[in-house]
């Protein structure tokens, strides 16, 4: 919105041109969804609290979680209007990206609001069937991977970048909406079932929206990226102002959701999030690098399909004391504060050789 209304008139007024740049739009996005989170948090949680939309804890989770009951969910509608206002002012509004990014945000934070108000003003703590979640995310990305195979940019609409081998691509062909299908719903659900700790999810988030940041800025730039040998998308670089603001609005929530929190996001936040950076990494083009990027996402998302497959087949034996993952740690006597900083500290490892592997092509 700033960028529509001021940069034209930056032969009025020669600071406007300031708003020409991504990486100046980028950094106020960032202090804007910062801001935006803080100012809305104090009353926002006094709002939730009055109303009792607070978590309710299953009965399967560790002990330990018992105290959280009653604590404010729903938070992640704090996130999402920090984000969409922050990108409103600072993105290009009109470029298709943008566009889409907006949509994925609303199409799933209104997915998880849904879930959100089913667990807590139906009493349903498991909230929407798994079915219904994994329609509505395949609708979304059946939708987008329709719109890409036929307005797509051209010549590399189904194809998408792999990591460590140079100067090679994958092309899905006809395929490629079912691929865009799978990298939604995982990256959707990864989020999801990560989301169990005071924090963890969001300093997550915030490392890939870095990590996206980047990628979409040097996919970007032609000079960029023929360095990197990534493929250029010509209107790309402005996804680097949407994932500042999801950057921003994560540091702004961690303020009130860091240990012990004061509130959760709830599924309104964990689905849309997830949803959210899978949309980035498909728009420019680095779906696969998702899997590194989102290291610790996709290891929770291991975890618990190897407890369900170890239970099943030795007739009710665990693999972990617990899944995800960080349940297991929980119960083996770990603080939770310390599994937070130590998957934070492996998220950005995961971050670290995820960009390194732009160079070793």
């Amino acid at each position: 919105m700033l960028y529509l209304l001021l940069y034209p008139l930056k032969d009025v007024f020669g600071p406007f041109r300031l708003f020409g740049y991504i990486t100046f739009r980028s950094a106020y996005a960032v202090v804007a969804a910062i801001v935006i989170t803080l100012a809305l948090g104090r009353p926002f949680i006094r709002f939730l609290r009055e109303r009792s939309i607070a978590q309710r804890i299953r009965d399967e989770v560790p002990a330990t979680h018992r105290g959280k009951e009653g604590t404010p969910s729903m938070g992640g509608l704090m996130l999402l209007l920090a984000i969409l206002g922050s990108a409103v002012l600072f993105a290009d509004v009109t470029n298709p990206n943008i566009i889409i990014l907006i949509l994925a945000t609303v199409w799933f934070g209104l997915l998880g609001f849904w879930d959100d108000y089913i667990k807590i003003f139906h009493k349903k703590p498991r909230g929407l069937s798994i079915k219904t979640k994994l329609a509505f995310q395949a609708i979304f990305g059946l939708g987008l991977g329709l719109y890409l195979l036929y307005f797509g940019p051209a010549g590399i609409a189904t194809k998408t970048n792999l990591i460590f081998i140079k100067n090679y691509v994958v092309d899905f062909g006809l395929l490629y909406p079912l691929f865009i299908m799978l990298v939604v719903a995982g990256a959707s659900n990864g989020v999801n079932l990560t989301d169990g700790l005071d924090g963890l999810a969001t300093g997550l988030i915030g490392i890939s929206a870095l990590a996206y940041a980047f990628l979409a800025y040097a996919t970007g730039n032609a000079v960029f990226s023929e360095y990197l040998n990534i493929m250029f998308i010509s209107n790309a670089g402005e996804i680097t102002v949407f994932c500042a603001a999801i950057l921003g609005a994560s540091l702004g929530f961690l303020w009130y959701n860091s240990h012990p929190a004061q509130v959760f996001m709830g599924d309104t936040g964990s689905l849309s999030l997830g949803a959210i950076i899978g949309t980035a990494a498909i728009l420019i083009k680095q779906e696969i690098l998702l899997l590194l990027v989102g290291g610790m996402f996709v290891i929770e998302c291991i975890s618990v399909i190897l407890q369900i497959i170890y239970f099943r087949r030795t007739g009710g034996r665990r693999l972990f004391r617990m899944a995800p993952l960080h349940h297991h740690f929980e119960l083996k006597g770990w603080a939770e504060p310390k599994i937070v900083v130590r998957f934070w500290i492996i998220g950005i490892i995961f971050l670290m050789i995820a960009l390194s592997t732009l160079k070793v092509r």
